[in-house]
């Protein structure tokens, strides 16, 4: 049995502006039609595999809830409190698989939410490979076969070969896991790639969970210890599994690299080519990408002459670009981003300038989504705020009240039920209410539509933290 364990932390800053830390990369739609977490979970259609595992922070529950409801599947959703990096990420969905189906030989196929696999086929070969081993004891992980000298991947030299040739329908080859290296120099990167004996290291691994656990005890038995405390004092929240803040916070954070696979002597790598890209920059977006003949990559309302090599994502007005090669050309409802294809690792500077400056922009957009549906922020000033709010049908905002604002609502689509104070009543299309400071209010949605409506906020404080929530259907009272 294997249990498919999506990593699904991050931030993606490197994706700015269109990646942020309250909806990172992972739930973004950037390359094909699906979100690339979406993606992670369907290219297993043809894996015989239990139910996702997916382990995230408490900030991004609700959207792993929602884009795996889209696409039809159901899963397990573990909440980290706190980042801890992922050897204790791991050992959590260990603890909880073993717990959960009473067999420590239960496989784990650890895999992230946010990479590329273009050919599906080579990707369910190597997961077969690695499964005859995994069965064994040993702990795969998977290398990508390296095209280029890239210096902003860790590396895995390969040890001596090891035989697959007994194990009947196996397509692929494997080797001892030689050893783990850093990130290289241009120089050192070149060296291994022509030496055909080093694979870029992917973060993707699969391992019985008891025999990781077993490992990590020998290794790093403080961590071990951590996450089973976290599990046995974990709580039901909803459809979620939210481990105990206070034993998971004093959990030693560690990468399962250094923590268990560069100690183990059963080690294993299978190689993967199979079109992986990790979405790592801006640039990588391109080299897995459909472009046209000039080498230009858009996803946008966009007219570009004379210019090659460039990337256009937009989301709503037009885009020109005259006379540039080589540039990246990202643009959101509050952000534009202009850089040049040489420098979009440097990407990650401009978040840390806005983190300086306490902006938002690095953190949330615009438009901001709820485990309700979403709202835009799409006129502001000094004391007044106009948001276009989106309701999901049968979906309910919290009972609430505000102690420096006051707000005025004109539904525009479908039906809305308004409790204001202590009535109860519904408003349609063009009719419209005022909430008071200080009123208790709630919103739903009772009907089979979308409810859109126009809220405008006044008063001398309009942050989203004068918020007193007195009942909510979504654990945030």
């Amino acid at each position: 049995m294997i249990v498919p364990v999506i990593m699904a932390g991050g931030s993606g800053s490197r994706l700015w502006p269109l990646s942020r830390t309250m909806y990172p990369k992972q739930f973004l739609n950037i390359v094909g039609k699906q979100t690339m977490i979406q993606d992670t979970v369907t290219r297993l259609a043809n894996i015989k595999a239990e139910k996702p595992t997916v382990i995230c922070n408490n900030d991004h529950r609700f959207l792993v809830a929602e884009q795996l409801q889209q696409i039809n599947k159901k899963g397990s959703i573990i909440l980290e409190p706190v980042g801890r990096n992922t050897a204790p990420a791991i050992a959590l969905a260990a603890i909880n698989a073993i717990g959960k189906s009473e067999n420590e030989d239960v496989l784990l196929l650890v895999l992230a939410a946010d990479h590329v696999i273009q050919d599906i086929a080579a990707f369910e070969n190597a997961v077969n490979a690695a499964k005859t081993l995994a069965k064994k004891g040993d702990l795969v992980t998977f290398g990508i076969v390296a095209k280029s000298a890239e210096t902003g991947y860790g590396y895995i030299k390969r040890g001596d070969n090891i035989d697959l040739s007994g194990d009947e329908g196996i397509v692929g080859e494997a080797f001892s896991v030689a050893s783990f290296v850093e990130k290289p120099n241009l120089e050192t990167a070149e060296s291994y790639l022509s030496s055909g004996d080093y694979y870029w290291n992917s973060g993707m691994f699969l391992f019985k969970a008891g025999r990781y656990l077993e490992e990590l005890e020998k290794y790093h038995p403080e961590i071990l210890s951590s996450c089973q405390k976290s599990i046995e004092r974990a709580e039901i929240d909803l459809d979620f599994l939210r481990v105990n803040e206070e034993a998971f916070t004093a959990c030693p954070s560690e990468s399962i690299d250094y923590a268990v696979m560069e100690k183990t002597d059963r080690a294993v790598v299978v190689p993967l080519d199979a079109g992986w890209s990790d979405i790592g920059s801006w640039s990588a977006i391109l080299e897995v990408s459909d472009t046209d003949v000039e080498g230009n990559y858009v996803k946008a309302d966009a007219i570009l002459e004379d210019s090659r090599n460039c990337l256009v994502h937009g989301e709503e007005r037009l885009i020109s670009v005259l006379g540039l090669d080589d540039v990246i050309v990202v643009d959101t409802k509050d952000s534009l981003l202009v850089a040049s294809k040489n420098k979009v690792q440097d990407v990650k500077k401009i978040v840390e300038s806005l983190k300086s400056a306490n902006r938002d922009e690095w953190k949330i957009h615009r438009e901001v989504y709820r485990p309700w549906g979403k709202y835009d922020s799409i006129d502001n000033g000094s004391r007044y705020q106009v948001k276009r709010i989106t309701v999901n049908p049968g979906a309910k905002l919290s009972v609430q009240m505000h102690h420096h604002r006051a707000e005025h609502w004109i539904v525009v689509s479908g039906t809305a039920r308004v409790t204001n104070g202590d009535k109860i009543f519904l408003v349609s299309e063009n009719e419209s209410t005022y909430i008071p400071i200080g009123q208790i209010h709630a919103l739903e949605n009772p009907g089979k539509v979308p409810l859109e409506l126009i809220e405008v906020q006044t008063g001398s404080y309009l942050g989203e933290d004068d918020i007193v929530r007195l009942e909510d259907n979504y654990g945030r009272a």
